[in-house]
Order: structure tokens, then C-alpha cells, then sequence
């Protein structure tokens, strides 16, 4: 992994992808495995042109999980250079204990499989992880953002 933060802060235009850290009542935080890869993933997507960053995590966390959290549980975590052409807008929210059973969960948000134009699910499965999960489920930019910050 890269011992250094990426610093894209000249590019000011770079779209942003926003998302939410789910933290459990033990610590651990909710990842969604992304369909057709081996990686697993936070609840995150795109921000709308005009929409706000917290509007923005609280309809991917919906459409990618099924949960909904009242606003004000969300705590802003910071903006991160994620990828060379995108940035990471990050909340967080600690779960409640009723929330350590998370067999419930289903993505709603669909994508057209490439080879069969199928419609599937763009998560299609979902654990709880600790920090040392993180670094084996985790792609590098996740596990940089991930690890670089409290939870």
C-alpha cells in the first residue's frame, strides 16, 4: 500500500463520490461486495450536479443497502483524493445494536451486465469488517481511505 496520500488538489473539477462508513456496536463497519469482483466495498456512488454531499450518501446508502438513517446521525468524516479522476466524500453513522443482524439488507440499484445485458444488483452481498478485513476485502484507494481515518 502507498505510504503516501495522493494529492490531486490542483484538479478542482473532479467529480465526487459520496458515501457512508456503517459503523456496528463492536467497531466494526459495513461493506457491500460489489457484483462480478472480488472486492468489497462501502455504500457510495456519484453526487447529482446540485445536490448536496449528504443528500448524496444518504441515496446511495438506500439504494445500495435498503437502510435508512435520519440525517442528523450522520458525522461528516472529510473529503479524500480517491482516485486520480475522482474524489471520496465520507460519513459516518454508528448503528444501532438492532442493526447487527444484516441478513435483511438488499440493493435496489441495478447495472446492465456487459456480456448478457442482464440486470443485476450492483452489491450483492454484505459482512461486517475490521480494520485487518479492510486490508485483504478492500481495493488499494479503499483501504488507504479506510485505514487513514477513525472508526
Amino acid at each position: 500500500m502507498n505510504a503516501y496520500p495522493l494529492d490531486f488538489s490542483t484538479r478542482k473539477d473532479l467529480p465526487v463520490s459520496c458515501g457512508t462508513m456503517v459503523l456496528s456496536s463492536w467497531g466494526d463497519i459495513l461493506l457491500c461486495h460489489v457484483t462480478g469482483h472480488d472486492l468489497w466495498d462501502l455504500p457510495k456512488g456519484m453526487q447529482e450536479p446540485g445536490e448536496a454531499a449528504i443528500v448524496a450518501a444518504r441515496r446511495e446508502l438506500f439504494e445500495e443497502t435498503g437502510l435508512e438513517f435520519d440525517e442528523a446521525m450522520f458525522i461528516e468524516v472529510g473529503r479524500f483524493d480517491f482516485r486520480p479522476e475522482k474524489r471520496l466524500h465520507l460519513f459516518k453513522v454508528h448503528a444501532p445494536a438492532s442493526l447487527n443482524d444484516i441478513s435483511h439488507l438488499v440493493c435496489t440499484s441495478q447495472f446492465l451486465q456487459r456480456e448478457t445485458g442482464v440486470a443485476l444488483p450492483e452489491m450483492d452481498g454484505f459482512r461486517w469488517a475490521s480494520r485487518e478485513h479492510v486490508r485483504t476485502l478492500c481495493g488499494p484507494n479503499m483501504q488507504r481511505v479506510l485505514l487513514g481515518v477513525d472508526w
